[in-house]
């Protein structure tokens, strides 16, 4: 595994725990730690949002 699939999936399972937290107990961690739609989380969002993408293409994968 490349070193930018393992960055995706660590951000894209960061990713997923923030909104499984937001589902179950409306609490958003990327919020509580950087602030409300700040710089930082803003980009943090931006970063999980493009893992997400590039986590797509393991669809295409043929694991027979």
């Amino acid at each position: 595994m490349k070193i930018i699939d393992r960055i995706a999936l660590v951000l894209v399972i960061i990713g997923a725990i923030n909104w499984g937290l937001i589902g179950i107990f409306n609490f958003n961690l990327v919020d509580t730690i950087f602030g409300t739609m700040s710089v930082i989380s803003r980009i943090i969002y931006t970063l999980v949002g493009i893992s997400g993408l590039w986590s797509i293409r393991y669809f295409m994968y043929d694991n027979d």
